[in-house]
C-alpha cells in the first residue's frame, strides 16, 4: 500500500482491529446507522455527484451514497484491508455496480484533482497524524464548491459507550480516554478544534451541529457487555489486568448496562456527534 503517512493506524487496522470490524461489520452498523441518512442529506448527494466515502470500513456508507448518485460513482477509501474485503463482497450481493474501494491513507493519497463533487465519512477522520495536511489532500479532490460533511464523536460524557466504559475505574486503567483533544477517537471533540482545522486546510462555509442517535450495542447486557469489552479499547483495557479485575469489570459492565434494556431487549446508548460540512 503506497503513500501512508498513518503508519500505526495502518497497523492497527490490518491486523485486529480491522479484522474484529469485518467479523462485526453489521453489529458495528446497528450502532452507528443512525447518522447515515443525516450525513448523506448534509452531503447533498444525488444524481451523477461523485463522491468520496473516507475511511469507508465496510462501506455501508459507501453503498448508500451510491444509491443516492444512481448515475455517478462512488470510492470507499479506507487502511484496512480485511474491511475492504467485506465492503467489496457486500457490493456485489447487493448488486450496487457504481461503488468501488481502493486501499489508502486520506492524508496521502495522489487524488486527482477536482474529481468528486462530495467527500463523506461515518467516524473515519479523527486518526490523522496531521489533520490540516489531510483535510488539505481532500480539499484538493473535491471541485470548487464541492462539499465535505462528516460525523465524528462529541463530548465523551455525551457518549453512552464512553461512560458506560468509564463507570468500570475500579478494576480498568480507564485513565483520561475520551478526553478532547488526545490523538485518537476524540481528536476532533471541540468545535473550535474543527473550525481551526478546516479553516487551515481551505474549507470554507463551516457548519458544527449536533446529532444524537441511540444505537444497538447487543441483545441483552451480557451481550452487549461482551461486545463493547471486544472493541479496540475494550480489549486494551482488559489485557492490562488480570484474569479476577476482568471477570468483575465484565459483571459491573453487565449490571450498567441492564439499564438501558428496551423492551425488546436491544441495548441502546446515546451517541452524540458532531454533523460537520464545509465547502471546497
Amino acid at each position: 500500500m503506497p503513500d501512508v503517512v498513518n503508519t500505526e493506524q495502518a497497523q492497527a487496522w490490518n491486523g485486529p482491529e480491522g479484522a474484529h470490524w469485518a467479523r462485526n461489520q453489521d453489529r458495528w452498523n446497528a450502532v452507528n446507522e443512525g447518522f447515515d441518512e443525516p450525513l448523506l442529506d448534509a452531503a447533498g448527494i444525488a444524481g451523477d455527484h461523485r463522491v468520496l466515502d473516507l475511511g469507508c470500513g465496510t462501506g455501508q456508507t459507501t453503498r448508500l451514497a451510491a444509491l443516492r448518485a444512481p448515475r455517478g460513482r462512488t470510492l470507499g477509501l479506507d487502511l484496512s484491508g480485511p474491511m475492504l474485503a467485506e465492503a467489496r463482497s457486500r457490493a456485489e450481493r447487493e448488486g450496487v455496480t457504481n461503488a468501488s474501494f481502493t486501499q489508502g491513507d486520506a492524508q496521502a493519497y495522489p487524488f486527482e484533482a477536482g474529481a468528486f463533487d462530495a467527500a463523506i465519512s461515518r467516524y473515519g477522520v479523527m486518526f490523522f497524524t496531521d489533520p490540516v495536511a489531510a483535510f488539505a489532500n481532500v480539499g484538493r479532490s473535491l471541485r470548487p464548491g464541492g462539499r465535505l460533511a462528516f460525523v465524528c464523536p462529541a463530548d465523551a460524557t455525551l457518549n453512552g459507550w464512553v461512560t458506560a466504559v468509564a463507570s468500570l475505574r475500579d478494576f480498568l486503567p480507564v485513565g483520561d480516554y475520551g478526553r478532547p483533544g488526545l490523538p485518537g477517537m476524540f481528536s476532533l471533540a471541540a468545535p473550535d478544534r474543527i473550525r481551526a482545522v478546516l479553516t487551515a486546510a481551505g474549507f470554507t462555509g463551516i457548519t458544527v451541529n449536533q446529532a444524537q442517535s441511540y444505537g444497538a450495542w447487543g441483545r441483552g447486557a451480557a451481550d452487549a457487555a461482551e461486545f463493547l469489552l471486544g472493541t479496540g479499547p475494550g480489549r486494551h483495557l482488559m489485557d492490562q489486568v488480570e484474569a479476577t479485575a476482568r471477570a468483575r469489570a465484565r459483571r459491573a459492565l453487565t449490571d450498567h448496562l441492564h439499564a438501558h434494556e428496551t423492551a425488546d431487549g436491544t441495548v441502546r446508548l446515546r451517541s452524540t456527534s458532531w454533523l460537520v460540512t464545509a465547502d471546497r
